[in-house]
Formats: structure tokens, C-alpha cells, sequence
């Protein structure tokens, strides 16, 4: 049974890095996440998401191949992320793909609780402020208000409560170095896919 590989964690946690890494070294199929929100320096259409206007997301969503999407009403206008059917391929082996506990939640529930495993990476919450100021400035209009109301936002969103609802009981920790908590993740993928040839 081929599985789907689901990064999440806090914003500016690595899981974009841990997400690439998965991807390219264990060549997984990467599902890429539909989102309305504008381009980042050095992010490409179709790699890092397909990025489409309201109208598109409406024309997927009345389709029926909308799975899953959430809205953040953030400072510089409304974003929506959603997943489509059309961007899983679990026919042609493991896929991978990242985003929030809710998207999680919402994948779990279209693919099967078996197919969708969760894969969180976890950094303490100073490290992470800093990681994204970083971030933030290296992109040609820096929106520090958003980066504050996605931090906050992230406290209720991974909560505990939330955590333990969802059944996320590994973790990856992530707040030193990368290499490390990468081949922490591997090895967990390795031995489930290992298990699954069995």
C-alpha cells in the first residue's frame, strides 16, 4: 500500500527544507499544494505551489476536486492553500506532501487513516521567531504584521489538545541541526515503507 508522507509543524520550523530533502533523496511523489496568495522571492509556479487566483479556486472547489482549504484573512488581503485530488498520485507510489494539522486531518480523512502519516517537525518557539524575521527580510517587501499574526495563530493551531486529537505522538525536533533531524525523519520513513514490503 503506497502512503502519503505529511510535513507539518509551526511556521519557519524547517519543513519546507525537511519537505525538499524527503522528496529528493527518497524519491517521493511530491504533492504540491494549490494557494492564492503572491509569489516569494525565489519560489516557483508548480514547484513550491501552484499559485492561482480566487476565480481558479472557486472553478477546482465547484468541480469536486477540492479536498481540502483553509482561508487566512491575513494583513495583506485573504490567502487560501488547498489541496486537489489532481495533485495525488498514490497509483504511482509514496507521495509527499506538507502543510497544516487541519490539511492533515482533512487528507486523512479523502485518503484513509492508514495512507496519510504524519511526519512533525517541532522548534522551540525563539528559535522559530527568529528563523522567520530572517526570512522575512530577505524578501523584496517584507510583511513583518503577517509573520506576527502567523505566529500567533500557530499557538492555537498545533496546540497540544489539537496535537494529541490528531494523534501526532512523534516528533522531530528541529531546533539545531537540520542533517540531524533529517535523518531522524529518513529513518522513520525507511522503516515504514520497509515494513510495508514485507
Amino acid at each position: 500500500m503506497n502512503r502519503i508522507f505529511y510535513i507539518i509543524g509551526k511556521s519557519a520550523s524547517g519543513k519546507d527544507t525537511m519537505y525538499s530533502r524527503i522528496v529528493t533523496e527518497l524519491g517521493l511523489i511530491p504533492i504540491v499544494l494549490y494557494t492564492t496568495r503572491p509569489v516569494r522571492n525565489n519560489e516557483r509556479d508548480g514547484v513550491e505551489y501552484h499559485f492561482v487566483d480566487d476565480g481558479r479556486f472557486r472553478e477546482m472547489a465547484e468541480s469536486g476536486n477540492v479536498i481540502e482549504s483553509r482561508t487566512y484573512h491575513t494583513c495583506h488581503g485573504d490567502w487560501t492553500y488547498f489541496t486537489a485530488a489532481d495533485s495525488i498520485a498514490l497509483d504511482k507510489g509514496d507521495c509527499a506532501g506538507i502543510g497544516t494539522l487541519e490539511s492533515f486531518l482533512r487528507l486523512r480523512e479523502y485518503c484513509g487513516r492508514d495512507r496519510v502519516v504524519p511526519i512533525y517537525v517541532e522548534v522551540s518557539d525563539d528559535v522559530r521567531f527568529l528563523r522567520a524575521v530572517e526570512r522575512e527580510k530577505n524578501q523584496s517587501r517584507p510583511k513583518f504584521a503577517e509573520l506576527c499574526r502567523r505566529f500567533l495563530a500557530d499557538s492555537e493551531d498545533f496546540s497540544e489538545e489539537k496535537l494529541a486529537v490528531a494523534g501526532i505522538g512523534i516528533r522531530f525536533d528541529n531546533n539545531g541541526n537540520a542533517d540531524e533531524c533529517f535523518c531522524r525523519i529518513k529513518k522513520y520513513i525507511s522503516e515504514i515503507r520497509n515494513n510495508c514490503t514485507k
